[in-house]
């Protein structure tokens, strides 16, 4: 096995809870209701066209127009955004900060939009603490698309060999391994560390 010495983070669930229950369970009057909402109107494949680069007035106009008496509720999403990320998860990034401590490369690729990424940053600074960051909204492509990390390669110099990428989706990881990289399907802090550590990680 090559030296590995680089890590690559994947953010929504791995550093930041995301989830846009936060918002439309005080929204909604019914759980049944939320999901219907969520599967249907504003669904995760609609939201992952914003991390591709389709802008917020485009992806409202497109929902909108297969559910206008959804109209307000549509528009929520992108409004109170920055409700759908109401925490850190603390114990990776405390995890985070001793791997910075301890000199190790930190690099990030994300399915995010552009502008939410901004905002993100701008509420937890430690989002702009890597050494480098490919943004899928910026690239115009998302996970599991092989050609997103080929840009963290290309751009950063980065060794896939050295590298292992955490996420907390499997088929992104499984196409990371492919890649070239190490992969690690990100359940709890707690056992990242220890998956970390196995790979010879000291922090």
């Amino acid at each position: 096995m090559s030296f590995i010495n680089t890590i690559v983070f994947d953010i929504g669930n791995v550093l930041l809870n995301w989830d846009p229950r936060h918002v439309y369970r005080n929204v909604f009057e019914s759980e049944e209701k939320m999901e219907w909402f969520l599967a249907e109107v504003c669904s995760s494949s609609w939201n992952e066209e914003q991390d591709r680069g389709r802008s917020w007035e485009d992806a409202e106009a497109e929902a909108i127009s297969r559910h206008p008496e959804q109209e307000n509720n549509i528009r929520l999403f992108r409004a109170r955004w920055s409700e759908m990320i109401p925490t850190a998860i603390e114990g990776t990034v405390s995890l985070k900060s001793r791997l910075i401590n301890a000199d190790i490369l930190q690099y990030a690729i994300t399915n995010f939009a552009t502008d939410t990424w901004k905002e993100a940053q701008e509420l937890y600074p430690f989002l702009t603490e890597f050494e480098g960051i490919v943004v899928s909204g910026d690239e115009k492509l998302l996970k599991p698309d092989p050609a997103i990390y080929k840009i963290l390669f290309d751009r950063y110099g980065v060794d896939p060999s050295s590298a292992v990428f955490i996420d907390d989706k499997m088929d992104n990881v499984e196409a990371a391994k492919k890649t070239g990289m190490t992969g690690i399907h990100f359940q709890t802090p707690q056992q990242l560390e220890r998956d970390l550590k196995a790979l010879g990680f000291s922090f």
